[in-house]
């Protein structure tokens, strides 16, 4: 596929460059709003930490299971662009109802379908880079797209914060404007990538899921698995680290830079821990994630201070950076080559109704009990989690049985 594709002067294609200023640009429009969101809700919309719960659960869960669905149609219609259009459509279209939202139900609506739209646009996507990019550029191609996307969700916060302040914390004008860059990805995509001929001897897949391909799925998967879904307990929506920054007295127009401060410590901590994960062993490192989120809840807990909030913001980042690279490759380490599409959307869907029943927990507890109880919960969860990993090193390192 690489040879039909323009090629920039440092070798990687034309169009690879195009799906990562893509992703850039939407995650600049999501973020812009995604940072102010759970201020709008509480501030201006009068919604409880359980309403915010509630729509993030939704609206994060929605992405992830939807994701189960979106690959496995692009490989049976054996065509991904025309999916992933639609999913940033969706998500661009969606912008303008966050402006106008008259109420919490109307923002949940808002948030359920653009969520849908990054769902959708996900998997075909990573499969159009992986067809567009030469075999021995792939790895550097995502994380190329993953880079830019992550300088997105830098961007957008930034650009939240600048235009609050500039226009007096007019929620609904910065959403408007969050509208434009998430249009130009969509123009972008649609002109600037064709879709991939793909060799007449590549057949469409008939049937993706089967229930004979979903026994060969083994028992350290489904032990990777049961440890996901935990640790997605203990990690509930990141609305509620911006509505705790919020109780630290600043400005409403600086508390997203909390986003801001989370993802650069991600980013940084990521392609570390990566390199590290190949090197000791998997169970050890998840377990060091899991102490790091403990400390991180118990810090976010103890205080609502400023630099205590942001030590809490940061070990949190720390703990994403450690943990999502490392769980999606023991799925990987523990299902065989020709299932891992199928293994990565069943952990989805696990990953998304737990989700769901956090951040909805996250909230009613918020509500009832205060803010420290819903990151206690949290601690509690990854102790559980830990305890998990503890019993299935009995049995082994999952992370180590296939290669």
């Amino acid at each position: 596929m690489g040879d039909r594709s323009s090629v920039a002067p440092q070798g990687m294609p034309r169009e690879v460059w195009i799906l990562g200023w893509v992703s850039l640009l939407m995650d600049v429009s999501s973020e812009m709003i995604h940072s102010l969101l759970p201020l709008f809700l509480v501030g201006t919309l009068g919604a409880g930490a359980f309403a915010v719960g509630l729509i993030e659960g939704l609206a994060e869960s929605t992405a992830l299971i939807a994701r189960v669905f979106s690959g496995t149609l692009s490989d049976w219609l054996g065509r991904r662009k025309g999916l992933a259009v639609f999913g940033y459509a969706l998500g661009a279209l969606t912008k303008p109802l966050f402006a106008i939202a008259p109420g919490a139900g109307f923002v949940m609506l808002a948030r359920w379908l653009d969520r849908i739209g990054k769902g959708i646009r996900g998997a075909p996507r990573d499969a159009l880079l992986a067809e567009l990019a030469p075999a021995q550029l792939r790895g550097a191609a995502f994380g190329l797209r993953q880079s830019l996307d992550t300088a997105g969700a830098f961007i957008g916060p930034l650009l939240g914060v600048g235009l609050m302040l500039l226009w007096d914390d007019d929620f609904r004008a910065v959403f408007w404007v969050a509208t434009l860059p998430g249009l130009l990805a969509v123009v972008l995509l649609g002109t600037g990538i064709r879709e991939p001929v793909r060799p007449e001897h590549t057949q469409r897949v008939r049937q993706p899921i089967r229930r004979d391909s979903l026994r060969r799925l083994g028992t350290d998967y489904r032990r990777v698995v049961g440890i996901g879904t935990i640790l997605t307990f203990a990690r509930f929506s990141e609305a509620f680290l911006v509505l705790r920054a919020q109780q630290a007295g600043i400005p409403i127009a600086l508390v997203p830079l909390v986003m801001v401060a989370m993802n650069l410590v991600y980013a940084a901590s990521a392609y570390p821990f990566g390199r590290l994960s190949d090197r000791i062993s998997q169970r050890r490192l998840l377990a060091i994630g899991l102490v790091v989120l403990i400390a991180a809840d118990l810090l976010l807990a103890s205080s609502a201070h400023w630099p205590t909030i942001l030590a809490g913001v940061a070990l949190w980042g720390v703990h994403m950076g450690t943990t999502q690279g490392l769980l999606a490759k023991m799925v990987v380490d523990t299902t065989p080559a020709d299932l891992r599409g199928t293994a990565f959307g069943v952990f989805s869907l696990a990953s998304g109704i737990a989700m769901l029943a956090a951040s909805a927990l996250g909230g009613l507890l918020w509500d009832r009990l205060g803010a420290p109880s819903t990151f206690l919960a949290g601690a509690i969860f990854c102790l559980i989690a830990l305890a998990a990993l503890v019993w299935t090193s009995r049995r082994g390192d999952p992370g180590r049985r296939r290669q």
